[in-house]
């Protein structure tokens, strides 16, 4: 679970900006709160971060993928790292970007923070927190120090790890990759780690969507539920030569491990078995006036639908209490309110089992959902841009005078919380005219 995530001088961030996941003292909706109770922890379930537009809510998505896809997948050898800082401010080129995760893996507190810029990592540490507090590592590049404890196992083939990390790239990183095991519980966590983009998709949509699934009737009943039309879902094979370019295809071939699928987009996905690709298409099934079957393609049904497919087996793996964080950038695009709102009311409502160690985190500008009967106010978040061009990043927990029975909504809108354009009105010709 994400307990916290802070960044600066990244994008539109130019002083430290932290989304906290951990509960205050508020009072409301106590059931959403979930008890680890080994570390004593308190976690939320959810954040909502509103915010107009450019104020920074993706530029905070994009920041966490950042961070996932640095460690995860580094840079070659000499590559300049992809570091985005603030741009709005000279100062900024000198300073490095700086990154910090809190999280909760294996029932210990992992702290995990590196600063860096275009060409170098300039510091890392990891700390790690059970019963007592303690300094897993640091490194440092300027001047050149590292620390290890000395509870970490295979020292010796740390040290030569350590020796071995390239300026471009993590210690921890590297570590992973000469198969040393003490830091894995970090490294692993980022595989429960699932990022949203408007413009991807929930990956094992195809995976989900096989009648042979567990969840397969679970998603069928719940797009019937949610008004989409579609009585059934399935999955059709089609010929891999016709339905893919031959360039494709042989790349396909060569680099596809029998097994392993390939998803691309709007229903379809390849798989290789026993050497060859198999294709494979979602077709979603309507009736007729006449309880007819007809079949469509994804492609056929509505933008709001398409956008249902991309989130609803995110949600449906949240509801099952799967150690699983999704983040989601503009979770409301193309759905209509009732209908996320469902969605998340369903989710918040299970989570009343206490056992759950999902996260759900998601930026949106739907209005409808702004309101202390879904959320608490620690659980809702507001980005804003000041006159500098930086992006702030305030919980509605932070302001003092909102009470548990206040129109939050309201409030917002009247700008007293901030986050909300600040348009300025266009005097039109015809009006300058009348008023000479």
């Amino acid at each position: 679970m994400l307990l916290r995530f802070s960044v600066s001088n990244w994008m539109s961030f130019r002083d430290q900006a932290t989304l906290d996941m951990v509960a205050t003292r508020e009072k409301q909706h106590p059931h959403h709160v979930i008890h680890v109770a080994p570390l004593d922890l308190r976690l939320l379930p959810v954040a909502a971060i509103y915010g107009g537009n450019a104020s920074g809510k993706s530029n905070l998505i994009k920041a966490l993928r950042f961070v996932e896809q640095f460690i995860t997948d580094p840079p070659k050898p000499d590559a300049p790292i992809p570091v985005k800082p603030f741009r709005l401010d000279r100062s900024a080129d000198n300073r490095p970007s700086t990154f910090a995760i809190s999280l909760l893996a294996q029932d210990y507190i992992y702290e995990y923070n590196f600063s860096l810029n275009a060409q170098r990592v300039l510091r890392e540490e990891l700390k790690r927190f059970g019963s007592t507090q303690e300094l897993i590592f640091r490194r440092e590049s300027e001047p050149e120090n590292f620390i290890l404890s000395a509870k970490v196992e295979d020292r010796e083939r740390q040290m030569f790890a350590f020796h071995g990390t390239q300026d471009n790239q993590l210690f921890l990183t590297n570590s992973i990759s000469q198969k040393l095991t003490e830091f894995k519980p970090v490294f692993d966590w980022f595989d429960n780690l699932r990022l949203v983009f408007p413009e991807s998709s929930f990956g094992d949509l195809m995976g989900i969507t096989d009648e042979d699934h567990p969840l397969h009737a679970r998603i069928v009943a719940r797009l019937h539920n949610l008004d989409s039309g579609i009585a059934s879902l399935r999955q059709t094979k089609i010929p891999a030569e016709s339905a893919l370019p031959k360039a494709l295809l042989e790349n396909l071939s060569v680099n596809l491990e029998d097994g392993q699928t390939v998803n691309l987009g709007a229903g379809l996905s390849f798989r290789k078995e026993n050497g060859l690709i198999i294709g494979r298409r979602l077709t979603p099934i309507h009736k007729n006036e006449r309880g007819e079957e007809v079949s469509f393609s994804l492609n056929d049904e509505s933008d709001g639908t398409q956008r249902l497919f991309d989130v609803l087996p995110a949600f449906l793996f949240l509801e099952q209490g799967m150690p699983f964080i999704f983040v989601v950038d503009e979770l409301d695009r193309s759905l209509h309110s009732l209908l996320t709102e469902e969605l998340l009311r369903t989710y918040l409502a299970l989570n009343r089992r206490g056992s759950s160690r999902a996260q759900l985190i998601f930026t949106t500008h739907d209005m409808q959902l702004m309101t202390q009967e879904i959320f608490r106010r620690d659980e809702v978040w507001i980005t804003e841009r000041d006159h500098s061009g930086a992006s702030k990043l305030v919980a509605f927990s932070e302001f003092k005078d909102v009470r548990n029975d206040k129109d939050i909504r309201k409030s917002y809108l009247q700008g007293r919380m901030g986050g909300i354009p600040r348009i300025q009105s266009i005097t039109s010709p015809c009006e300058e005219a009348e008023t000479q």
